[in-house]
């Protein structure tokens, strides 16, 4: 791609964090870190941006923080930049080498884990911590990095003990040590982690299900590039045994992730760079992930459709459908947004999006984005199938192109009320080329 390719694609920003995957589209995310704090989800990632003409900056360029909370049913919250290069006390100035982060609960107060690129040069990273009363901070950052530990990508465990673990490291080998209750010593010195598997390794993400230790990790095979792994222990210090993996290689692209478990539902945070274009500039997405009855993970194959449950005044990106019938997907054209869109609509495609939350009943219109250059047929939204209850029906008229974008509105034939999947089905005359582009929906009081 391009500089000036790159550039365009920056410049098409979207005004709202509503989304299925990717999660973020107005900033380039990676490095997710997912956790749940008092049955609240917040996601901690990295964020990568285009150095600017004349700036050195690393393969890599990252010169902030921001994190995000999940709102309502699928809307993302952005509390802004939390922390900046130039705020760390004991960094190298300028640096734009803010990688993969963490947060941790402990007790009563939140510890957020960084890497730096250090102003000593004792060290490619070390690893810093701020301290907060809020998940959302705003956090203390302490003057000084953690003794004793170089490296990158900072994973926490906290046990059942409240004895916390800080996982980390990039290259053949992965560090653990036990911190102290203070939470900004080490508490033994560092071991390697024993037990995986030979090849370079990163993004230690740890986590205890029932009484056994996973940690989870970016692994890059011969010939496979990124993949995310995992190994099993009954210790959080190991020795570890490999299981496999969790996702495949991306694209050719890096990777790097987190798991969690939100209400009742375990969740696989991740990163692509689909909407740039550029693996250097990437977005946080998220997938379900599923576990067998013996403690394996399944393997995820990334979707659009992701997570979340979008409900009233929320936009439902139809593009990221969970079942497509003699229809397609693509980039969206127009002035429109980053993002793609249903295209090449025929008589009777459809469309099918789950768990859309209807809440209880008070909507009574549905909007849709669409853009179309003719002036016949029409596209109905059914409950649960594609011969399902009629609950709008949309007529299509001429836009002024097919990229020519416009917002219409219909009331719901009927009351609705709590989760439903949908089905669009698109009409039209038989054998015509296209019926409708379709963007999104939402659902309106």
């Amino acid at each position: 791609m391009t500089k000036k390719i790159i550039i365009s694609t920056l410049l098409l920003s979207i005004q709202s964090l509503i989304a299925q995957n990717p999660l973020v589209t107005d900033i380039f995310t990676a490095d997710p870190t997912a956790r749940v704090f008092d049955g609240k989800l917040y996601v901690y990632p990295s964020h990568d941006i285009i150095p600017k003409e004349g700036v050195e900056a690393p393969r890599f360029c990252m010169p902030d923080y921001h994190m995000y909370s999940l709102e309502n049913g699928n809307t993302w919250k952005d509390y802004g930049v939390i922390l900046d290069q130039n705020q760390v006390p004991w960094g190298k100035k300028d640096s734009n080498g803010m990688w993969a982060p963490d947060c941790i609960k402990k007790g009563d107060l939140y510890y957020y884990f960084y890497p730096a690129e250090p102003a000593d040069k004792s060290a490619f990273r070390r690893i810093g911590m701020g301290v907060s009363k809020s998940p959302t901070g705003p956090f203390k950052w302490e003057k000084n990095y953690i003794a004793d530990v170089s490296g990158i990508d900072p994973g926490l465990l906290l046990d059942d003990d409240n004895k916390a673990y800080l996982y980390y490291g990039g290259g053949e080998e992965l560090f653990v040590a036990p911190l102290k209750d203070n939470m900004t010593e080490v508490a033994a010195k560092p071991i390697k982690v024993e037990g995986l598997p030979a090849g370079y390794k990163e993004g230690s993400f740890p986590l205890k299900i029932k009484d056994l230790y996973y940690l989870t990790f970016a692994h890059v095979f011969p010939n496979e590039g990124y993949t995310i792994a995992y190994a099993t222990s009954k210790s959080p210090l190991g020795p570890f045994i490999y299981r496999g993996k969790i996702m495949d290689n991306i694209s050719n692209g890096t990777n790097h992730h987190s798991i969690v478990n939100y209400e009742g539902k375990w969740i696989l945070f991740y990163h692509w760079w689909d909407i740039s274009g550029f693996n250097k500039l990437r977005s946080i997405r998220a997938d379900y992930v599923e576990m067998d009855d013996k403690g394996a993970f399944k393997k995820v194959k990334p979707t659009l459709r992701g997570i979340g449950s979008p409900t009233i005044g929320e936009k439902i990106e139809v593009d990221r459908y969970n079942e497509i019938n003699n229809a397609q997907t693509n980039f969206v054209g127009g002035n429109e947004p980053i993002g793609w869109m249903v295209c090449d609509t025929k008589m009777m495609s459809n469309v099918k999006f789950n768990d859309v939350d209807f809440g209880d009943g008070s909507a009574t219109k549905m909007e849709a984005r669409v853009a179309s250059g003719q002036r016949i047929g029409h596209f109905e939204v059914r409950l649960d199938n594609a011969k399902g209850k009629l609950i709008a029906d949309f007529p299509v008229k001429y836009t002024g192109g097919w990229n020519s974008w416009q917002t219409i509105e219909t009331s719901l034939i009927e009351k609705v009320t709590g989760k439903h999947h949908i089905v669009l089905v698109f009409i039209g005359e038989h054998g015509m080329e296209k019926i409708v582009n379709l963007n999104w929906l939402l659902l309106k009081k």
